[in-house]
């Protein structure tokens, strides 16, 4: 998941019943209860949970998004630079996801990096420590968000704070996307396994309609042009996310919870460093 460890229970004990469908409430728990460190049970860890709980994603990047912005905010309004707030806003998904996204995002470097083949690579994801490539990436990742959510900020609080809410949520779309069926897990235990497959391509697209016209939409605020410029974000984030997802697939066989969390990452840079460059 968003980095999420890969010994998560795949085929933990069902607490809903075994229903072919879940109720948006379950979806909401599963997503807030595996994507966020908010406080939420997860009472359900069957299949159906899943697919709605990462229908539901894009929900817990909103939440997380706003608080990452309202923190940047509040910065800003007690006289603090653009490069402090930047740096709080980037620091708040990491906190409210323990970290989990930074480190699958390192941990898929080094597996990447190291180009052994797909078993020995998954080994490689799964140790504790970090490599140079997780390092490097991490580096590089976490110095592109802040000089672009800075430059953003310079611009206008408004700008920074909807560009910070906007990539919370397209990062978390592209772990409904990555869920789509016909992407399989690359193991067959861990959270990744749980959730991999879960979602109808139909839906996956239908979330990524739905998200990208209000992003759209919150982009109006600045005119044609800053809703333009915003959709083209919502695309890029995803995109570039596809981009990972394939080579992942390709390399190791599926998705795992780090290679959630890397797209997640890779789809948050993405949309900041468009809405940078308008």
């Amino acid at each position: 998941m968003d980095g999420a460890p890969d010994d998560g229970p795949a085929d933990a004990p069902v607490g809903g019943g075994s229903a072919d469908r879940a109720s948006l409430g379950a979806g909401l728990r599963f997503a807030f209860g595996t994507l966020t460190v908010l406080p939420v049970r997860v009472a359900r860890w069957d299949r159906p949970a899943a697919r709605a709980g990462m229908l539901c994603a894009p929900l817990a990047g909103l939440v997380v998004g706003l608080a990452a912005a309202g923190l940047g905010g509040l910065l800003l309004l007690a006289g603090a630079a653009a490069p402090l707030a930047a740096v709080a806003s980037v620091a708040v998904p990491a906190v409210l996801t323990r970290g989990l996204h930074l480190d699958g995002l390192a941990d898929t470097a080094d597996g990447l990096g190291s180009g052994r083949p797909a078993e020995d690579a998954l080994r490689i994801m799964k140790r504790s420590d970090i490599g140079p490539f997780g390092v490097i990436t991490l580096l590089l990742v976490l110095g592109a968000q802040v000089a672009a959510v800075a430059e953003l900020y310079a611009t206008g609080w408004a700008r920074g704070a909807l560009a910070v809410v906007l990539s919370a949520v397209t990062a978390r779309l592209a772990l409904t996307l990555a869920c789509r069926t016909g992407i399989p897990p690359a193991r067959p235990d861990g959270l990744g396994a749980a959730v991999a497959g879960t979602v109808p391509v139909r839906y996956a697209a239908g979330a990524a309609l739905f998200t990208t016209a209000a992003c759209e939409a919150a982009g109006g605020a600045f005119g044609t042009l800053g809703a333009a410029h915003h959709a083209l974000a919502a695309v890029a984030a995803p995109v570039s996310a596809e981009l990972l997802l394939r080579h992942c697939a390709r390399r190791l066989g599926g998705v795992t919870g780090d290679v959630f969390g890397a797209l997640a990452e890779t789809a948050a840079t993405a949309a900041l460093v468009v809405l940078a460059l308008g």
